[in-house]
Parts: C-alpha cells; structure tokens; sequence
C-alpha cells in the first residue's frame, strides 16, 4: 500500500469553541415492514442475515451518533455494504432516518419541515457524488450556475459566482464547453465547483473520486485537500479507500455492518487500533507516514537540557528521521513556542519497528 501523506493540521489540534457544526446522536436506519418497531427490541442487535431472516428488515445504519466540528474534514470510512452511503445521506434526509436526531449549522434536520428541508439543502448543505450528474445540453459555465438558478440568483450575479470558483478549481479556460468535451477528471471538478458556487456550510463528498483512475484521483484529493485549507468549508468525505481516508481526514470513522467501530484521527486508527477489525485495515500502512511526534514524545526528565533541534509536533516520523539521525540531542518537540515533549532515537526506533505488525 502507498503511503498517505499526513500532514500537521489535525483535529487533534483544532481549536473547538463553541458547538459542532454537525451532530448525529442514535441514529438508526431500518429497511423493512414495521422497522421502527425493531428499535431497543433484541432483535435490533441482530446481524444482518439473522434479523433479515427473522423480520424482512435490513439495519443499513444502527445507531450511530458523531459530532463534525466547523473547518473539519471527518471521513466516513467502510467497506462496501457498511451503511456509509445510507449515513451520508440521512444527514440531509434524502434518505428518511428510523430513528434518531441530526442538527446541521444549528438547524435540527430530522423534524425539519419540507421547506425548511429544501431551504438546507439549497443553502447550507451541498453533495457531490460518485456520479456526476452534469446536465449535458448546458455549457460548463451554467452547469456550475445551475444551483443559483434554483435559488433565484439572478442570471448575472450566479455567472459571477459560477466563474469565480471556476477560477478557484482551475476550469476558468473551459466555461463555453460541454460535460461530453471534457475528461472525467474535470468533468468531476465542475461537479465540485458546482457544488461551491452556493457558498454552502457543509459539503458532503459520497465516493466522489471512486470511478476516476488512480492518477486523476490523487489530483481530486489534492483539490479537495487545497480547496479545504483555501475555503475553510467543513467537510463529510465517504471512501470505501483507506489511503484516501487517511490523507483527507482530520478525523475519521469506521464503519461495519452499519454500526460506527471506531472515530479518531489517522494517528489514533494507526497507533491504536479500537479492535482487530480496525487493526486489519490498517496493518499495511507505514506507521512512520501517519503517526507524528506527538504520538512517540516523552515528557523532559527532571533537568534534562531542552536544546536539540525543534520541530512542531505535527511532524510524521518520517520527515523527522533526517534530523534525528543528523543530531546528537534529542529533538524537541514544539507547539508554538513551547516544548511539549521529547523525542530520541530509541522512540523513532520502536515507530518503525512496528511497521508492518
């Protein structure tokens, strides 16, 4: 497996004043006759085959809560038939949650009215999906218009709009073509663009990049990755993709048989797998690309000299090698101005060691 690259901006790391911007708490989705009925029943801690085979009923999502806080990335990651996609889509109530309550920007979703829910969805909330859905008798200019032109924008003010995140996605030069003369590389990025031109709260990505080759989609997660740290935008980011989980979230759930197995950083899932199931998905990764200084520090020992080299705590072990080799001191670990830890060669030893299981 290729290594993800981990960067130092961590949710970890974020300042979190005030509220998240997303909540889910116990959310359940059933599929069946009478699938309210299943929830808090014995039935409903089932597996699948048996409750489908006791009921009819499918839980495609089993009580699931999280919290997404503003300017985050929070990946939902799983395999296939783990109930990401049918997650990612009770956000927004496109589809219908069993049970639970959802709040979005302060606004509660699940007894939102149908005008209050198109009023979200139009507003705060945009989705880009796997499949991307460009209307192909419209040039690219009012593909990426075309959700001001729901909301009323006048046709002036949304080709303003439209050609200035064209701008920001690099699809400037291609605003008079049609989706059928562009690759499917740009063709997803005036999906993007379309989905930023309503200056939305939250983006939601379902497996956007999943249908793209492998080169075209490492230049997507650049996008998404630059875009984020240019915007600010919070994000929610579903992959069935380890790598791109790890190189895109701040944070990250995994998923399986509907129930969320565990949250946390790249470095959590790496360095302290919840289960063998999380540990499975992970065991190919080099430790040494995700887990940062913070992981492997130590704190100062009584009268032990802070003077060796300094690098931010963010930094993976494997940018900080060079210097650790190179230095006859520890490295000191920072935040800001201040030493928060120390790291020597035995513990960068042991990171490495671990690579691999």
């Amino acid at each position: 497996m290729s290594a993800p690259a981990a960067t130092s901006t961590t949710a970890a790391s974020r300042e979190r004043d005030g509220e998240p911007l997303i909540r889910a708490t116990g959310v359940w989705k059933i599929f069946g006759p009478k699938a309210a009925t299943i929830i808090g029943t014995p039935d409903a801690e089932l597996p699948r085959t048996e409750l489908r085979a006791k009921t009819g009923c499918v839980a495609a999502v089993r009580d699931v809560s999280f919290e997404v806080w503003p300017g985050e990335v929070f990946v939902v990651m799983g395999l296939s038939g783990s109930g990401k996609s049918t997650l990612v889509r009770t956000l927004i109530r496109l589809i219908e949650p069993t049970a639970g309550t959802i709040s979005i920007a302060g606004d509660e979703v699940t007894g939102a009215s149908p005008a209050a829910l198109r009023d979200l969805r139009r507003h705060k909330v945009s989705m880009v999906f796997q499949h991307f859905g460009l209307l192909a008798h419209r040039r690219v200019l009012d593909n990426v218009a075309f959700g001001l032109e729901i909301q009323g924008v006048g046709k002036a003010e949304r080709h303003a709009r439209a050609r200035e995140i064209l701008g920001l996605v690099g699809l400037e030069d291609v605003e008079s073509s049609f989706p059928d003369q562009l690759s499917g590389g740009m063709q997803q990025r005036v999906g993007v663009a379309r989905a930023f031109a309503g200056d939305p709260v939250v983006m939601l990505y379902d497996e956007p990049f999943s249908a793209l080759d492998p080169l075209i989609r490492r230049d997507m997660q650049d996008e998404v990755i630059r875009l984020q740290a240019e915007t600010g935008k919070t994000m929610v980011f579903i992959t069935h993709d380890l790598p791109e989980a790890l190189r895109l979230g701040d944070r990250i759930a995994i998923m399986r048989d509907g129930a969320i197995v565990q949250i946390g950083t790249p470095e959590d899932l790496v360095g302290s797998p919840a289960d063998e199931y999380v540990e499975n998905f992970t065991r190919d990764v080099p430790r040494s690309h995700v887990l940062t200084l913070r992981w492997i520090m130590r704190e100062p020992e009584p009268g032990e000299p802070v003077d060796g080299p300094r690098l931010d705590v963010g930094t993976t072990v494997r940018n900080a090698v060079p210097v650790i080799a190179e230095s006859s001191r520890p490295v000191c670990a920072t935040s800001g101005d201040e030493v928060v830890g120390i790291v020597d060669r035995d513990a960068v030893l042991r990171a490495i060691a671990g690579e691999g299981g």
